[in-house]
């Protein structure tokens, strides 16, 4: 493990935009960005589906915040926050296809010994993760909750954002999921 790491706080949006609500975790980091600064040093990155191509970041970091969407308990909506060793299993019970990049990239982590000495999987469940645009009403309703638990959790990692001036860009963070096809197993 190396003596130090020069991330304090990576915030890693992880999901697909074109299966409706997968994509909830790169929305969540955009709206992330419109609204606040991050703190010195700190690294948001919207990871999308990159998987194993983002291990550099997270090894870096000492604490990691993952925002994805995550299959649990409640209503299409509902905000979860899974912590630690609860994090892999979540990932590892396949939501998307995507998620088998996330869960190879805590495998690696963790295999090399620099794993983030705090890691958090913070999200929504989801509607629907078809093939699609845009999240669900009632994803996208929860983003705002969602992006203030983000906040949250930076506060208590040390790691405090500062709110911008009123936001250029106010309209809801994605409006309906537009289906394009329905496939099995999606």
């Amino acid at each position: 493990m190396p003596a130090s790491r020069p991330t304090p706080l990576l915030v890693l949006g992880l999901g697909n935009l074109l299966c409706c609500d997968d994509g909830l975790g790169v929305v969540a980091v955009h709206h992330l960005l419109r609204r606040y600064t991050p703190p010195a040093g700190a690294r948001i990155l919207d990871g999308g589906t990159l998987g194993l191509s983002l291990l550099p970041h997270l090894e870096d970091a000492q604490a990691a915040i993952l925002v994805d969407a995550i299959r649990g308990d409640g209503p299409p909506g509902s905000l979860l926050r899974l912590e630690g060793e609860e994090v892999g299993p979540a990932v590892s019970a396949r939501l998307s296809s995507h998620q088998v990049g996330v869960a190879d990239l805590l495998d690696a982590a963790r295999w090399r010994l620099r794993i983030p000495d705090r890691l958090l999987l913070l999200g929504v469940v989801p509607e629907t993760v078809a093939l699609g645009l845009g999240l669900s009403p009632a994803v996208a309703a929860a983003v705002p909750k969602l992006v203030a638990r983000i906040v949250a959790v930076a506060a208590e990692l040390d790691q405090p954002f500062s709110e911008k001036a009123r936001h250029e860009d106010e309209a809801a963070p994605g409006s309906g999921c537009a289906l394009l096809a329905h496939a099995h197993g999606l």
